[in-house]
């Protein structure tokens, strides 16, 4: 718990990390909320899974455009800009009835907007802690990003079924306004500008890491997409056992967190905790009932936030400074990418095959994402010493002969 410690000892740090968490409350609601609003309105997954990945190839495509729009013309105007327009967007699939094709095209706007809250605070961190800290602050941000996805399912579950969909889109998008407006004003967000990038869009993608982290995350959260659609069709409409159980994965999540977040990391630190995970995934298909799969989950919770903090730390650490706004940028779009593929593959393999197809297709995508970091180890970074700081900018120096 030292280092928890140490972290607190650097001004801001757990203000800017509570405020994000805010703010990004509705991304943990998002899949949920479109899931059972959608299929409250048309009786059916598959059509809720079209809705969410409208959504999330919004949010993909619009990942490194608004990361770089930061670099140009500041954090706080592209967050105010994009807050506005995904707030009135949410509120309309919220509040209208219309056909999945309109519900589709007002949802792609709503990912398009999303405010770009997580590339922003993970290039603020670098410049609040030393190097050596900076490995220990993306493990604790991993953890903590977890209560995103145990009050956010929650929620979502509890006011969709209880109270109403149309209630439960109106909560997440409170939560948008209201956490987006603590972060925005968060005084970190004007001490630090992002340096604007002298290489193209896209440039930062020839780095190897940074393509190999992204494919990884991809498939690994394609994996969470699928399992969550799978567990909410396991159970009834006006059932909560969905949301407990997504309760119960996060937990384990935060717990693996705080077990393994002291560790340094080796190139044998993402396999290793990518096998935890798909071991506990492949204790889910022994049985449906609630008690298993928390027990199940929780098990292949406890290697998840520590993966995510790998994937984290290897971008930050081999790329330069100007540049992590855009790599996290396409590491969201990967992210949603994978949020996409999963609920939208698992929505119908749901429909025509029930439930356990989709939390074994989520087992496949694990073992997957695990080969592949194996496959690339040799180009992931030995950061066994603790510093992951970005690489410093150096620009040329004009020099003068007498």
């Amino acid at each position: 718990m030292g280092m928890y410690r140490d972290l607190a000892k650097n001004q801001g740090v757990y203000r800017i990390l509570f405020a994000q968490l805010t703010a990004r409350m509705p991304f943990g609601m998002l899949s949920l909320l479109m899931i059972l609003h959608i299929e409250q309105l048309h009786h059916t997954y598959g059509a809720a899974g079209l809705v969410l990945a409208a959504a999330s190839t919004g949010q993909a495509i619009a990942g490194p455009i608004t990361s770089r729009w930061m670099g140009r013309w500041g954090m706080r105007p592209v967050l105010i800009l994009t807050s506005i327009v995904a707030a009135t967007s949410f509120t309309i699939i919220g509040v209208v009835f219309m056909t999945i094709p309109l519900t589709m095209c007002v949802a792609f706007i709503m990912g398009l907007s999303m405010p770009p809250v997580t590339p922003a605070v993970r290039t603020i961190y670098p410049k609040m802690v030393p190097g050596n800290q900076l490995s220990a602050l993306y493990s604790l941000d991993a953890s903590a990003q977890e209560i995103i996805w145990i009050f956010g399912p929650l929620l979502a579950v509890v006011v969709s079924t209880q109270v109403s969909g149309v209630a439960g889109v109106l909560v997440a998008v409170a939560f948008l306004i209201v956490g987006g407006a603590w972060f925005i004003a968060s005084p970190e967000l004007g001490k630090v500008r992002i340096p604007l990038s002298r290489r193209r869009l896209g440039a930062v993608l020839s780095r190897p890491n940074v393509v190999i982290s992204a494919v990884i995350e991809l498939i690994f959260v394609a994996s969470f997409a699928a399992i969550e659609v799978g567990i909410v069709a396991s159970f009834d409409h006006t059932s909560m056992e969905s949301g407990i159980v997504l309760v119960i994965f996060s937990v384990g999540s935060i717990t693996g967190g705080f077990l393994l977040g002291h560790r340094t990391i080796s190139r044998w630190s993402l396999p290793v905790r990518l096998g935890i995970v798909a071991f506990g995934t492949a204790l889910t298909l022994i049985d449906q009932g609630a008690l298993w799969l928390s027990i199940s989950l929780f098990i292949a919770g406890i290697g998840v936030a520590p993966a995510l903090a790998v994937l984290y730390t290897t971008v930050s650490a081999t790329v330069k400074f100007s540049e992590t706004a855009e790599a996290f940028g396409w590491m969201s779009t990967a992210m949603l990418i994978g949020a996409a593929l999963g609920s939208a593959i698992a929505g119908f393999a749901v429909d025509l095959y029930g439930p356990v197809s989709a939390i074994t297709m989520s087992l496949v995508l694990v073992i997957l994402s695990a080969v592949v970091a194996l496959a690339t180890m040799r180009f992931a970074p030995d950061l066994r010493s603790g510093n992951a700081s970005p690489i410093p900018d150096t620009e040329p120096v004009s020099v003068h002969y007498r």
